[in-house]
């Protein structure tokens, strides 16, 4: 399949002409390894970042232009493949862009692409907490040769990192992720218990959270009837609306300081997985930038 040429996010009128004059740094990391099902997630940030030059600059609830706090996209980093100095890399260009107190948003790639990224931030945050949107739990020890597996994403934030998670849309998990929950008295919000008719349920997951977030977005926490593209589909899972509404609402009580959206695979002959995941991205950067955004996003609400 043809892999698209690289483009900043939103097209190249909306690219500032640096980092520096930028409030929303982009980093595209292509990089998958050892995938359990489907495959080419790899090139999954080209694919989205393709897709959001079709993207409109209004967002429809706030009526705000996304492009306001301005966007720099970096050029697609393309770690190594062994996945311990992966991470290492990954952590590398997470942290220069944190240090220069800009809001990252890391497009995957893998959900291995967020460890670096997450370890960046919590060295800046060290206490901030992860919010997870997947339909698995992650937490296996080891998977396929790997500590640093995309399945073992959030057994590395809970014991290499030490750092609290809430993990939302839960449908899929192994008798040792299981097990660890109960040595670890970790409850996530399974999908099956989320009301579809009443949002009680984002008012939950934000009590859990302290006051600084790191945000991870696999997109297989969503329905295939939303994102089709994604290398480990699975039914029952959140609606594009209940997703929306908790980024939303997390970031008009939280601090959003980093987000990720990994796991996208392009399926061929349509444009919904790619599109609606950049979609998606603009989301997070106007309830997550509530500082630039302040009057608009107060006035909307769950």
């Amino acid at each position: 399949m043809p892999v698209p040429e690289f483009i900043p996010f939103g097209g190249n009128t909306v690219q500032r002409s640096s980092v520096d004059n930028a409030s929303v740094v982009i980093l595209p990391l292509c990089y998958e390894n050892a995938p359990s099902y489907g495959t080419g997630s790899r090139d999954g940030p080209l694919h989205l970042l393709k897709a959001s030059e079709q993207l409109e600059q209004l967002d429809e609830e706030t009526f705000s232009n996304w492009t306001q706090p301005g966007l720099y996209t970096l050029p697609p980093l393309y770690p190594v493949n062994n996945p311990s100095e992966a991470v290492q890399q990954m952590e590398a260009a997470a942290a220069d862009i944190l240090r220069k107190k800009k809001f990252l948003l890391a497009l995957g790639g893998d959900h291995a692409v967020s460890l670096g990224p997450i370890q960046a931030a919590s060295k800046i945050y060290p206490n901030m907490a992860v919010l997870q949107i997947d339909a698995h739990l992650d937490l296996r020890n080891q998977w396929n040769g790997s500590r640093f597996n995309h399945a073992c994403v959030m057994r590395r934030v809970a014991d290499d990192m030490q750092m609290p998670l809430v993990q939302v849309g839960v449908r899929s998990f192994s008798q040792e992720e299981a097990d660890y929950l109960a040595q670890n008295n970790l409850q996530p919000f399974y999908a099956h218990q989320i009301d579809p008719f009443d949002f009680a349920w984002i008012q939950s997951v934000a009590n859990a959270l302290p006051e600084y977030v790191y945000l991870t977005i696999d997109l297989d926490g969503l329905d295939p009837s939303v994102i089709p593209g994604t290398g480990t589909p699975e039914p029952g899972g959140l609606t594009y609306h209940q997703l929306i509404a908790l980024i939303k609402f997390v970031g008009q009580n939280k601090n959003i300081i980093a987000a990720d959206i990994v796991e996208l695979v392009k399926v061929p002959g349509s444009h919904v997985s790619e599109f609606t995941a950049a979609k998606i991205a603009t989301k997070i950067i106007i309830f997550g930038l509530k500082a630039a955004f302040s009057a608009q996003v107060n006035e909307t609400r769950v």
